[in-house]
């Protein structure tokens, strides 16, 4: 794969850039502390804003390896706050990208987070090149496939018991796109 780190990416309503340091503040008001936000992800919630500035503080310096890809969400309108985030996990042994993301709940069935997907999945195939892109989803949280879905990414199936969120241990169902997928849609 051609590695470029995390670029800053733009859509028509949003802008993806890196995490900053001032944004603990917005990240634990407007997501972290949300037992709703996270109810289906594989962190705890955030009990004060030190714990996400920690959070923080452990992802900054990962920017300085070009296969490392994570964002947080802007809405263009609402000035630089950030709202959710967006991150591509890699696996160069298979030329594989695993999309992960969440947003604030105020944010949710706006269509943000499937523009934020598809503009990732656009900058991954056009700029890293990798074999395929996946994304996977706790079935009891059906709106996360449906971004999954709306990006192009079809469904593979359904692992049973395989994966672990604040739930407790969970089913996984798994979604993904080929470069030739993409290019037809």
């Amino acid at each position: 794969m051609n590695h470029c780190g995390t670029k800053q990416l733009e859509t028509d309503r949003l802008i993806l850039r890196r995490v900053k340091e001032l944004d603990a503040e917005a990240m634990f008001r407007n997501w972290a502390s949300d037992p709703e936000v996270t109810k289906f992800l594989t962190w705890p919630t955030h009990g004060s804003v030190e714990i996400t500035k920690q959070v923080i503080a452990s992802w900054l310096p990962l920017y300085e390896k070009e296969s490392y890809y994570h964002w947080v969400i802007t809405i263009k309108e609402n000035g630089d706050e950030p709202i959710g985030t967006i991150h591509g996990e890699v696996n160069d042994d298979l030329d594989s990208i695993k999309i992960g993301y969440c947003i604030g709940r105020a944010f949710w069935h706006q269509g943000i987070m499937s523009e934020a997907t598809q503009a990732l999945i656009d900058f991954f195939f056009e700029e890293v090149k990798p074999n395929s892109i996946c994304s996977y989803h706790d079935p009891k949280n059906p709106n996360s496939g449906k971004v999954m879905m709306h990006c192009g990414m079809k469904y593979d199936g359904t692992l049973r018991q395989s994966d672990r969120n604040n739930t407790g241990i969970c089913d996984a169902s798994w979604y993904s796109i080929l470069p030739s997928e993409w290019r037809i849609k």
